[in-house]
């Protein structure tokens, strides 16, 4: 234990060093963007990517001398693409899945972790108890949503996809009947669903998915790749002091607090 702490000290302290004399050389701003529909990790508000992972993002650059702008950049693929592409230089949370791992270097630690949950209309609820009981069925998606590659298969194989653009119309699609189910973090799912007042029509089903993790994302051609081992030190720690933690509380009360969830696209 004595061993891993000096190595993780002595790696944050030279890399420190490494800070101060180049803090001129990388003092530009840098362009982040996040999920803009998955609370408490990442949301927009004002025209802003706002919750967990942009503030762990903003803090740890912080710290390496760099200015960070957290800036709503359309949906969730386009997001995923101009980071891929060059035009944006953080991607601040998404899943380590195969079809990014070649376009994308990733934190070795995780942010948080996330368990997925398949949301149903209550009066349903006993129809869904496995994964054969969604076969067939209609899933609402968000252009550029993952929820890791078993499932993405399976929902491939076996289901009809519904694509939205932005985080409510799947809500609105199963007031209307159009889906049959959603795939959401347990935790997303629940802070939306009572957002937007569906608590007493929409459940997680008692179905047992994967849990999947969201790591900090930079391109395979991005310069910063060169801070991955100090980025990873700093999570580990901030998670090991319940920093993370902490802000999951932080944002999801935020979340269910302010009006909307993005100002100037309508959720």
């Amino acid at each position: 234990m004595r061993a891993t702490f000096l190595v993780s000290f002595y790696l944050v302290f030279f890399h420190l060093i490494i800070i101060f004399f180049t803090a001129k050389v990388q003092a530009r701003t840098l362009i982040a963007c996040g999920h803009p529909y998955y609370p408490p990790v990442s949301w927009v508000k004002d025209q802003e990517v706002i919750g967990v992972a942009p503030a762990l993002v903003k803090l740890i650059f912080g710290e390496l001398g760099y200015q960070v702008k957290l800036t709503m950049i359309g949906n969730w693929k386009r997001c995923l693409s101009e980071v891929k592409n060059g035009h944006a230089d953080i991607v601040v949370a998404a899943y380590r899945i195969a079809s990014r791992e070649q376009s994308f270097d990733f934190s070795d630690q995780p942010i948080v972790a996330d368990p997925i949950g398949v949301f149903i209309n209550r009066e349903q609820g006993n129809h869904y108890n496995s994964l054969d009981d969604l076969k067939g069925k209609t899933v609402g998606l968000l252009f550029g949503d993952s929820f890791g590659d078993s499932v993405d298969a399976f929902i491939a194989d076996n289901n009809q996809i519904e694509y939205v653009s932005k985080g409510k119309q799947n809500f609105e699609k199963f007031a209307y009947g159009r889906i049959d189910f959603m795939l959401l973090g347990l935790g997303t799912g629940q802070l939306q669903t009572q957002k937007f007042g569906y608590s007493d029509n929409i459940i997680a089903a008692p179905i047992k998915l994967e849990t999947q993790y969201y790591y900090l994302a930079l391109s395979q051609e991005s310069k910063l790749r060169q801070h991955l081992p100090y980025i990873n030190a700093r999570l580990k720690t901030l998670n090991q002091q319940g920093n993370i933690k902490a802000l999951l509380s932080h944002y999801s009360h935020l979340y269910l607090n302010t009006s909307n969830e993005v100002s100037g696209l309508n959720p």
